[in-house]
């Protein structure tokens, strides 16, 4: 739990508060939450529907945990790789996160931490350079991304200050 909340304090350092900024595809959000996510926990919760913008600290580390941290099993990754593969699965999905991490260990094309995953994690001698790959392959999403569709071109530069600052952090 403890890295959990050293990784979360980078990720809400980037998310930021509320936004809903006319480009972006995931309306309202806040802290990094979606309205869309957050009505999906509240209904999972059996929680009645709530604005975004009125989300608690308390839900957010919550959903974080459940919807990101754990589907991802980060605390099984060794650091400084779960921070970036957790940072990762907040900012682009946590499938495409699990792909990149399995891409970048020379695995098959899945989009799931499996135990195959973990198996070829616990023989890498040098995580920082899976940590870099996975990175890598961020910065190329990023990139595509503007590319392919104009008005997501607004967040590129945001986008690659994230991915500077994380590559520091996580000591890369």
């Amino acid at each position: 739990m403890k890295r959990f909340k050293e990784c979360l304090r980078f990720v809400l350092k980037w998310e930021g508060g509320f936004t809903n900024h006319p480009n972006d595809p995931g309306g309202p959000t806040n802290m990094g939450i979606t309205q869309g996510v957050y009505d999906a926990w509240r209904r999972k919760k059996g929680l009645p529907p709530k604005s975004v913008r009125d989300i608690t600290r308390e839900e957010v580390e919550q959903i974080y945990w459940e919807r990101y941290w754990q589907p991802l099993q980060a605390d099984k990754i060794p650091m400084p790789l779960d921070l970036v593969v957790f940072d990762s699965g907040v900012n682009c999905g946590i499938g495409r996160a699990a792909l990149w991490l399995n891409l970048s260990l020379g695995l098959p094309k899945r989009t799931a931490v499996t135990n195959e995953t973990l198996s070829a994690l616990s023989k890498v001698k040098d995580v920082k350079a899976i940590a870099r790959k996975v990175c890598n392959l961020r910065e190329a999403h990023y990139r595509t991304i503007a590319e392919k569709n104009p008005k997501l071109k607004v967040f590129l530069r945001g986008w690659l200050n994230r991915l500077t600052d994380l590559k520091k952090q996580a000591g890369l």
